[in-house]
Formats: structure tokens, C-alpha cells, sequence
């Protein structure tokens, strides 16, 4: 019988308690790989684990994962620690354990995008992340549930059913990346990967109480990765404390020539300030996101956190970014466009499931139709409608425009302050189906992420706090995100480090009345 007590251990901490010979790395895998049997609803028999169908998951579930690579992370966990015996030096996360977002493709392993167009498909090489992970001997425990083709904010958009909030299991995680959020915040790993389009690292985190970060584009390679929107999706971490976030981007980014849209300059060092505290920073309040349609549990716990900031030395100022408000809708034209060009490949010809029909034009229509879930549906025709000819110019070029101008925005704040801060979401987690059918309402979660994504600039979520839900129910998550100038990613590790010492929450839903899934014990 594995020790649970290991799943409430940080990927640092059991790093070095692995270094120190006080556990194995079998260990720390079978301890998580336990954890996810008795809490995801997956068919844990085999060497690869399946999620269960969406309606024969239990209440309780919360379907995190879509396949386990079971034996595999064993051998891999086996593999360190032969190699640790020998006395090789081995990197500052090996034997960790991971959950990959199901859009990085892990080779001979099925990469579906939460989509039953790439239902079963195997791809037949690695995404960079993916090999960098393997070559510091990150161990990945499997591929985790995701709004179909990252297209979404909840995780309800999957093909194979939604992901629930492991500090709520009525309320949604957050999307696109929910289940690696949902899989890391219930301690069935210590570190996830995530993709972040328009938000979909950051808000997810803010939703399960972590830290996640969208780095600047550019620096983690895009290879591998089934692209959504290029200009736009950057891969990046999930984990419980600030310092294992750190740890993990630093594996993560850096050039690579496969990827032409690779920032060759070299990336910043994300620990060497890490400590340096906030006295003397110059941090600025964007108030065009500060109220963009805050519950006021959430402004309070924002404002509470700008107050610490201030006592632990930093200045805080007001700062305006003019064209932030426009940030939703020109991100909901930009966005789309791309994905109408990336997914049209998916056409029963080149890639993706098959509907035989008489002719390419039927068979194109009803593999389509039969692949693609309505949200997708919905973004590539929005995004066909702004490319065509005669609307091109009125939307998407003026998008683009706005997009410009947003972040020259950024340049000019940057040029007062060191960084910017506001709250990462409007609202704590909601329900979930109560956006379902109000897809404006659910873009508007996305309100505060997506001009840091439209400007490329790097963007960090840390806990900040707990708010109630405006239904009386239990606190919930609140995150803060603080963004820096492109390049510049170490200082929001470094404002975010500063805050998260000062604040000491405990990372556990069960401390704050939520399941409790995190640590030891079966009990829910």
C-alpha cells in the first residue's frame, strides 16, 4: 500500500526527499497513481487506465484524466531510480510526477484534444514539451480532460464528459486546461501542464486555488502542440506553490528550431529573483480590469492582497491600458480566424475520424458535423464569417488593429511601473451547466486574461484569497494575475512569491470545507 501522505507533498519537497534517499520515485508514482484510482472514475486495470464513460462516472468523480499511462510511468519511476542508485545527477524534478493536457502529443499515446474527431488517434512523436519533460525525468502520469480543441472556459465543452472542481464538485475547474488543474489541486499530481490561449492556464488555477502561468509567447515551444490559435497558445505550468511553477517552466522553456515562432534570445532565469521580495517595486492596479464585472467577494480579496503588497513594501499605482475593454471581442475575432484556418485540416481526408458519404463534399460536411462539439462548430464560423471576402477588413484586420494597440498599451504602462496586477477572473468558480447555454456569459470569464495573451506579454495566477460564492455556499478560490513586459516572466515568480509567503494558505480544499481529496484518507 502506497503512503497518501505523499500526495500533499510539492514537486520540491519531493524532489528532495527523493535526492535524500528518504523515498523512491516507484513510490511517489504509485501514491498518485492510487490517488487517481480511487478519485477520477477510471478503469484502473492494465497498464493504460481509461477514463470511464461520462455516464458511468459516479458523483464524486472527477474525471481528470482520459488515460493514465499506468505501467509506463512505473518503468520511467523504476528508470530513476536505478539511475539515482548509480550515482548519476539527475535534474531538480526528476522522478516528479505530471498531468499533460490532452493537446500535447506524447508519442503512441492516444492525444484526442477532448475531441471525438482525434478519438483513438496515437501520434507517432513527441510535442517539445513532452521531450523536455522526459529528459529531466519528469514522470507523466497521463493525459488530462480539456474543453474540446482548448476552445472553452469550464471543461464541460470535452467530448467525453466535464471535470469537476475539487473544491467544489458542483462547480466547474475552469477551461480550457481543466483537468490538469483539477488533477494537480486534488493531489493526484504536484505539477500539471497546461495551454493558454486566452486564459485557459490562468483561469483554471484561479479556480483551484494554484499557481499557473502563461509565459511569455515564445518561450515554450509550440511544437507538438494541436494548435488552436498560433499567435496565441502558449503551453506552461500548474502547480501548488509559486517555487514548483518556477521549477517547471524553467524545464519547459527555452529555444527550439522545430517551432518558427521559438524566441531565440535566451530565457530569463525564473529563481534567480524568485526571493527578492516586492520593496521598492512598482506595481500597477490596470483599473479598466479591476472592475471588469467583479462579484464583490472577489474585488475584496484583490483589494486585501494590493494592501499586503503595500506593507511588504511595494507602490501601488492606478494604471490605465485604453483599449483593455476592447481586449474580449477583438480576442473572440483573432481567435477564432485562426482556429477556422488550423481545423480545417480535420476533414476526414488528412486527419481526424471518417464519415464515408457519396461524395467529398457530403463526407467532408457529415465528418465535421459528427467530429466537431457545437462550441467549436460555433468559433470556426465566426471565424470563416470574419476572414470571408467582404468582411475581412471590417473584422478581423480591425481586430488586429486592436490588437496593435493594446499592446503598445502594455509598452507604455511598462515604461512607470514594473508590473501589473488585477484580478485573474470576475467571479470564483461557477456551477456546473449554468453557462452552458449562455456562451457570452461564459467568454466574459475570460475578461480579465486575454489582453496579457493578445499583447504575448507573460502572465502569472496566484491564490490570493477566498471569497463566497454569491449563493451563501463555502469560500472559494480567488486568484490574482500579475503581469510583466515581454521577456521579463521572472518578475511575476517574483511578485507572486512575495505575496504567496506573506498569505500562507493552505493549498488543501479540505482545510476551507471543501471534498477532501487532497492527502490521506478515502474519504470525501
Amino acid at each position: 500500500m502506497s503512503d497518501p501522505a505523499l500526495t500533499r507533498l510539492g514537486a520540491a519537497a519531493l524532489a528532495d526527499a527523493m535526492r535524500a534517499g528518504d523515498v523512491s520515485a516507484r513510490e511517489v508514482v504509485d501514491a498518485h497513481l492510487d490517488r487517481i484510482a480511487t478519485h477520477d472514475g477510471v478503469d484502473a486495470s492494465g497498464d493504460v487506465w481509461r477514463a470511464l464513460p461520462a455516464d458511468r462516472l459516479g458523483p464524486d468523480d472527477l474525471h481528470a484524466f482520459l488515460v493514465v499511462t499506468a505501467a509506463a510511468a512505473r518503468e520511467r519511476a523504476d528508470d530513476v531510480d536505478r539511475r539515482r542508485r548509480a550515482g548519476e545527477d539527475l535534474g531538480p524534478l526528476a522522478g516528479v510526477p505530471l498531468a499533460l493536457k490532452d493537446v500535447l502529443t506524447l508519442r503512441g499515446v492516444p492525444t484526442t484534444c477532448g475531441s471525438r474527431m482525434l478519438e483513438g488517434w496515437e501520434p507517432p512523436y513527441d510535442a517539445t514539451v513532452t521531450r523536455r519533460l522526459h529528459d529531466a525525468d519528469v514522470i507523466i502520469l497521463g493525459k488530462t480532460n480539456m474543453d474540446e480543441f482548448a476552445m472553452g472556459s469550464s471543461t464541460e465543452n470535452s467530448a467525453f464528459g466535464p471535470t469537476r472542481n475539487p473544491w467544489d464538485l458542483d462547480r466547474v475547474p475552469g477551461g480550457s486546461s481543466g483537468g490538469s488543474a483539477a488533477a494537480v489541486a486534488a493531489g493526484m499530481a504536484p505539477l500539471g501542464i497546461g495551454t493558454d490561449t486566452g486564459g485557459s492556464i490562468r483561469q483554471p488555477a484561479a479556480f483551484t486555488g494554484l499557481v499557473g502561468a502563461k509565459p511569455t509567447y515564445g518561450a515554450v515551444s509550440r511544437h507538438g502542440l494541436v494548435a488552436f490559435a498560433s499567435s496565441l497558445d502558449q503551453a506552461g505550468p500548474f502547480a501548488r506553490d509559486v517555487t514548483d511553477a518556477a521549477l517547471l517552466q524553467s524545464v519547459l522553456q527555452g529555444h527550439d528550431p522545430h517551432d518558427a515562432t521559438s524566441d531565440p534570445t535566451a530565457p530569463s532565469d525564473l529563481l534567480a529573483t524568485l526571493r527578492d521580495g516586492v520593496a521598492g517595486l512598482r506595481i500597477g492596479v490596470v483599473t479598466e480590469l479591476e472592475d471588469a464585472g467583479c462579484e464583490p467577494g472577489v474585488r475584496q480579496v484583490f483589494l486585501d492582497a494590493l494592501d499586503l503588497l503595500e506593507r511588504l513594501g511595494a507602490r501601488i499605482e492606478r494604471v490605465s491600458l485604453p483599449h483593455a475593454a476592447y481586449g474580449l471581442p477583438a480576442y473572440y475575432l483573432v481567435a477564432p480566424a485562426e482556429a477556422s484556418s488550423n481545423l480545417a485540416r480535420f476533414d476526414g481526408v488528412r486527419y481526424g475520424n471518417r464519415v464515408d458519404a457519396p461524395t467529398a463534399e457530403t463526407m467532408n460536411a457529415a465528418t465535421r458535423a459528427a467530429g466537431f462539439g457545437p462550441e467549436v462548430r460555433r468559433r470556426i464560423m465566426i471565424g470563416t464569417h470574419a476572414l470571408s471576402s467582404g468582411y475581412v477588413d471590417a473584422y478581423y484586420l480591425q481586430a488586429a488593429r486592436v490588437r496593435t494597440l493594446i499592446a503598445r498599451d502594455y509598452a507604455a504602462a511598462f515604461a512607470d511601473v514594473d508590473v501589473l496586477v488585477s484580478p485573474t477572473t470576475p467571479t470564483v468558480p461557477f456551477r456546473l451547466g449554468e453557462r452552458t447555454d449562455d456562451p457570452l456569459a461564459m467568454y466574459r470569464s475570460d475578461v480579465a486574461t486575454v489582453p496579457a495573451s493578445l499583447a504575448g506579454i507573460p502572465a502569472l495566477s496566484v491564490p490570493a484569497g477566498l471569497a463566497p460564492a454569491e449563493d451563501g455556499s463555502a469560500p472559494l478560490p480567488v486568484g490574482l494575475q500579475v503581469m510583466a513586459p515581454l521577456r521579463e516572466d521572472a518578475r511575476t515568480y517574483r511578485v507572486a512569491f512575495a505575496l504567496e509567503q506573506a498569505l500562507a494558505l493552505d493549498p488543501d480544499p479540505a482545510a476551507h470545507g471543501g471534498p477532501r481529496l487532497l492527502g490521506g484518507g478515502g474519504a470525501r
